[in-house]
């Protein structure tokens, strides 16, 4: 996937938002880029979470 990413050019990276922009509406824009940008924030927040979580675990094995 890496690599298709890296060989992506001006003239591709165009023709795959004219697609994105027929596929979803510009209405319909704003509102899936918020949408995606609130599940990467929730998703941070719950590595956050776990990384807390197996931290305090650790401390209390420790601890014993």
């Amino acid at each position: 996937m890496l690599a298709f990413l890296q060989n992506i050019q001006g003239f591709e990276l165009i023709i795959i938002l004219v697609v994105v922009l027929l596929l979803f509406g510009a209405a319909k824009l704003p509102q899936l880029a918020r949408s995606i940008g609130a599940s990467a924030k929730e998703f941070k927040k719950g590595i956050e979470e776990g990384v807390d979580e197996d931290e305090a675990d650790t401390e209390d094995s420790s601890a014993v």
